[in-house]
């Protein structure tokens, strides 16, 4: 089968492993790999800068909170200075990032949060936590949800700790990793309990890849996924037709 001009095979093995899959998760891992490659984690090792980062990220492009990232941290020297910004100051600062007032007040009541809780604004001790316990940290401070914790653990700590978003939670559905009912939050603990730790940056990343390029929100490109063998979605909709 092709798909974006690579040939791919059923997955029985990985590259220089002769161990099969032990479940569809496995299989999909391989071929997901098989598609679009090999991925390593960069870890930034500032969980506080990837917190912010993350909550400037929410419903905007890439592109766009990138820009509002940086606009952020040239124009405030320390995150105290950020939190003793009036919101409406911070948010002109980060209005290429969309949302710019709410996303303002959230910076503001996160950063107050941890200040009030830790006595400083540095998240370094999530390093000393169970990847778990960094999470549960995490989801208590105001706005953060599973999906905005994770990324912090995985991106900034390089915790084995997978994010489900938009992208991940409709794969895993179609693929039928997860029920069809199956919310996003519950997704995170049931996709995570599938995966081995070393697969878990990979498979995230690999699979919003998948999500953007054939399996689309609307009208997803099944002829050509490299998947459809395991797909429970490309069988109802294809396999009888």
């Amino acid at each position: 089968m092709q798909v974006h001009g690579k040939t791919i095979t059923p997955a029985t093995t990985r590259q220089g492993n002769t161990t099969p899959p032990r479940s569809l998760l496995d299989q999909i891992y391989l071929l997901l790999e098989q598609a679009y490659g090999v991925r390593k984690n960069d870890p930034s090792g500032d969980p506080l800068d990837g917190l912010i980062g993350t909550i400037l990220s929410q419903a905007t492009s890439d592109i766009n909170s990138s820009r509002a990232h940086q606009a952020l941290r040239a124009a405030y020297p320390s995150w105290q200075a950020v939190l003793a910004a009036p919101a409406e100051a911070l948010a002109e600062v980060i209005r290429s990032g969309g949302l710019a007032n709410l996303k303002a007040q959230r910076i503001k009541e996160t950063l107050a949060a941890i200040q009030a809780e830790r006595g400083a604004l540095d998240l370094g001790f999530l390093r000393d936590l169970a990847p778990v316990a960094a999470r549960d940290w995490l989801r208590q401070l105001p706005g953060v949800g599973p999906k905005t914790a994770s990324c912090v653990l995985l991106f900034a700590l390089d915790q084995p700790i997978l994010p489900v978003d938009t992208h991940v939670h409709r794969v895993a559905k179609r693929l039928g990793l997860i029920g069809p009912k199956v919310s996003a939050e519950k997704a995170h603990d049931l996709l995570q309990a599938q995966l081995q730790p070393e697969q878990v940056y990979e498979f995230h990343v690999n699979m919003i890849t998948h999500g953007r390029k054939v399996c689309h929100a609307q009208r997803p490109d099944c002829p050509s996924c490299p998947l459809a063998l395991h797909c429970a979605y490309y069988r109802g909709h294809y396999a009888t037709a």
